[in-house]
């Protein structure tokens, strides 16, 4: 959504989480199969490539790979960002499967995964269950990084402070911050016009659920998981586009990176430079690195 808006399209994509990035499925995923597999063995599913899933009465796309037989070892849960699906990630799951166990899923509503019922909206409970059962599919037992992008970071960070009994270690590319509808609000005055007013009430509408998983962003105080590693890289530079507003965006943006610093007494934020929004496409170097760093760390404290 909001594509028309060409000036404003690299700003919307941070503050809506929704614009897509135009990436094609590598082929080592797209050779999807279909299936209603069983219950995963305590240590959890161990296909590679491409498969649908029905998980608590919805058809659930997912994408494992790496070696399944280290099952000390944690396994990497990728999560992309609003408006995109698994295949966002692909290039970065090649990347990690060298070396770890490594999935992503599309959520309901998001590439090729079921769609929320009509006219309902989905809540933290709602996403936060649906993760819960794949993980339960896919890594059974053994413990967790999640490393999401965007939205995909949002979810991840609000859903790890409740399962630290399987979450061990967490990284953030660029993560949807704590209380975007919060400081949207405070940052572009409802006075604005033009593109600043397009931004800002874009922003607030996926916010309030106009997105496809027709999720509610809810701002809210960010809880701690502890001590497990976590890993926050924001972006360098992204409101260009966005006039008389930009700096102040920046900054509204850096703070609510700051503000996920609290998931963790072991956490620490990064700029990713040379990176927009897409740190995962534009620095996926960083991304690799804190991604491992993490999963190393967690393999330690496990």
């Amino acid at each position: 959504m909001f594509r028309t808006l060409a000036k404003a399209t690299a700003a919307i994509a941070v503050v809506c989480t929704v614009a897509g990035a135009g990436l094609v499925l590598n082929e080592e995923y797209a050779k999807a199969t279909t299936g209603t597999a069983s219950e995963a063995a305590s240590k959890g599913a161990t296909f590679t490539g491409t498969k649908k899933l029905r998980v608590d009465g919805h058809t659930v796309n997912v994408s494992c790979s790496g070696k399944a037989d280290d099952t000390d070892q944690p396994l990497v849960m990728l999560m992309a960002g609003g408006g995109e699906g698994l295949d966002n990630m692909a290039p970065l799951q090649k990347s990690i499967g060298k070396t770890s166990r490594v999935c992503s899923y599309d959520r309901l509503g998001e590439g090729a995964s079921d769609k929320p019922a009509p006219g309902t909206l989905q809540t933290m409970d709602d996403t936060g269950r649906l993760l819960t059962k794949v993980l339960d599919r896919l890594a059974g037992d053994r413990p967790v990084v999640l490393a999401g992008h965007s939205l995909g970071g949002y979810i991840a960070a609000r859903y790890t402070p409740h399962h630290t009994d399987r979450v061990k270690g967490l990284v953030l590319l660029d993560a949807t911050i704590p209380h975007l509808t919060r400081d949207m609000n405070r940052t572009i005055p409802a006075a604005a016009t033009g593109i600043p007013a397009q931004v800002r009430a874009g922003a607030l509408a996926v916010n309030e659920g106009q997105n496809p998983e027709q999720f509610v962003i809810a701002d809210g105080r960010v809880h701690s998981a502890g001590r497990i590693p976590v890993e926050i890289l924001k972006h360098e530079s992204q409101y260009a586009e966005v006039p008389q507003y930009g700096p102040a965006l920046e900054r509204m943006w850096t703070k609510g990176q700051h503000e996920w610093r609290a998931l963790s007494s072991h956490s620490r934020l990064t700029t990713a430079k040379g990176a927009g929004h897409y740190i995962h496409t534009d620095r996926p170097d960083l991304a690799l690195q804190a991604i491992k760093k993490v999963t190393r760390q967690a393999t330690h404290r496990h």
